[in-house]
């Protein structure tokens, strides 16, 4: 695994293709109930579309904050969703 400083955050990298996501001292939460409703999409339809495990976006979804996520679903959510990574996280604590 490889770190990558991030500005004030750092991405942890697995060479197996995964990519997370670590805040250095913070939490996030990812919009992905308020994104999904926007579109009409069940989590099912968001999991299709965006090619991330149904699971992960049900984790994403129930939770109001959490500290790592998976770098690579955050992406492929953003895509789907057609947001900036920006829009989709939210910063809940530095």
């Amino acid at each position: 695994m490889s770190l990558v400083n991030w500005g004030d955050r750092f991405l942890l990298y697995n060479h197996k293709t995964q990519l997370h996501y670590l805040s250095s001292m913070g939490l996030v939460r990812i919009k992905v109930r308020e994104l999904a409703a926007e579109k009409g999409w069940t989590f099912k339809e968001v999991s299709e579309r965006s090619g991330v495990v149904y699971s992960t976006i049900t984790t994403y979804a129930r939770r109001s904050s959490i500290s790592m996520v998976d770098f690579t679903a955050i992406y492929k959510l953003a895509r789907a969703f057609d947001v900036m990574i920006e829009d989709l996280v939210e910063i809940i604590e530095e």
